[in-house]
């Protein structure tokens, strides 16, 4: 499990929440240190996320700590000079190295998508950082599963792909065929990390409307099918207390609501 940074940096993303209000700001911070303390190690954050706010907050809470951390933040595709902006995300969250740059998740056009994989293209500067040791690791994150995420896995120029994979969302894993980006992914030996892991709260809103006297706490239910996908390397969950990160985390190191995918999805008997 990783800690997802959109919700700890994005005001008002999926309820009220502003990380300009001190006691919202600090209540991420202890739930990284939190976090931190109880084994996790994956962060993942973005200049995107409030124009660089999601970087300071994680900068401002991992100064505090001395355990190394894996540190995975994003650039939009668009980026005209790669190394003017991995240079913002080196300051902002006060290292000397990136472990995980990745191309930011926007629909992609037939156009950009070969001018990223061009010669000259971004992609190739992204490579070029990498080689003087600036980043270790050069991927993308993606909420799409159409011909251009292909392009981009079977390129073989990729580290690792972010994917929007969910109870919901299982269109990169159709266990059943089997297809899916996922699969093309593992192929590539690529790293598979998932957003939107709890369906950002879709599934709960959906199952309020169909039955309003609905109480039960999904909070386990819905990481356990992500993380019973053996494909699936880090599933990233947002988290803003230390309440939040302690329920996740019995979620993830618990094995009794794992289930067999393959067996889940068997239409004979």
């Amino acid at each position: 499990m990783g800690f997802g940074g959109a919700p700890a940096c994005l005001g008002n993303y999926l309820e009220q929440y502003d990380t300009k209000v001190e006691v919202d700001r600090q209540g991420v911070i202890d739930a990284v240190l939190r976090v931190v303390e109880l084994g996790l190690t994956y962060f993942d954050t973005a200049a995107g996320y409030g124009n660089g706010e999601g970087e300071a907050i994680f900068s401002e809470a991992l100064s505090q700590i001395e355990n190394r951390v894996f540190l995975a933040t994003k650039l939009l595709p668009s980026t005209q000079d790669a190394g003017r902006s991995v240079a913002n995300n080196l300051e902002r969250l006060r290292v000397d190295n990136l472990d995980l740059i990745q191309i930011h998740g926007s629909s992609c056009s037939d156009e950009m998508t070969s001018s990223i994989l061009s010669g000259g293209g971004l992609l190739a500067e992204l490579e070029a950082l990498r080689d003087e040791g600036l980043v270790r690791f050069i991927g993308f994150t993606t909420e799409d599963n159409n011909a251009r995420v292909y392009k981009f896995i079977r390129s073989g120029r990729f580290d690792s792909v972010q994917m929007t994979y969910n109870l919901l969302h299982q269109h990169p894993a159709e266990q059943t065929r089997p297809f899916g980006s996922m699969f093309d992914a593992e192929e590539q030996d690529m790293g598979i990390c998932t957003m939107r892991s709890l369906t950002s709260g879709i599934f709960q809103k959906w199952v309020k409307q169909v039955n309003p006297n609905d109480n039960h706490d999904y909070t386990g239910d819905l990481p356990s099918f992500v993380l019973s996908n053996p494909l699936v390397d880090v599933a990233l969950v947002g988290m803003r207390t230390q309440e939040m990160v302690e329920a996740n985390v019995r979620a993830c190191e618990g094995s009794s609501q794992r289930v067999d995918l393959e067996q889940l999805h068997e239409k004979y008997v």
